[in-house]
């Protein structure tokens, strides 16, 4: 049997995180090849319904990465998603996910070490919990 590899779906804000990790990409620092980054404008757009489809599509672990607060491009965005990330992980805890399996972080845009510094610890985190029970769920 190999070694279990999770997948992960980063959700991120365009101006900042994505910006980060194109920096920590063209920088060429290295982090886990099983991390699949989807682009928001804004994290402040970030709804359940797509946290929940990640996870019940297969996903293991999702990464948000948003602006560091007073400074979204759209002024409070990132605080509006941070307000709904308790919410989105009381959800999860009822359909028997960990909440562990779900992380908000602020990176900014100049900061390529530090998206690689914690995708990488997330990666190593959700490893370290296992395959998801929706993965496992639709092997059998």
């Amino acid at each position: 049997m190999s070694a279990f590899e999770p997948k992960i779906i980063a959700m991120v804000c365009n101006w900042c995180t994505y910006t980060a990790a194109d920096l920590a990409g063209t920088s060429r620092l290295m982090y886990p090849h099983n991390v699949r980054i989807i682009r928001l404008m804004c994290t402040g757009m970030l709804d359940a319904k797509y946290v929940l489809k990640a996870f019940l599509e297969g996903a293991d672990g999702v990464f948000i990465g948003g602006c560091h607060p007073g400074d979204c491009h759209y002024i409070n965005g990132n605080l509006k998603a941070a307000r709904r990330i308790p919410g989105i992980a009381a959800i999860l805890e009822q359909f028997g996910f960990s909440s562990e399996r779900l992380e908000l972080k602020w990176i900014g845009a100049s900061e390529g070490p530090e998206f690689q510094e914690h995708i990488t610890r997330f990666v190593e985190t959700i490893r370290a919990l296992g395959p998801s029970q929706a993965a496992t769920a639709m092997i059998l």
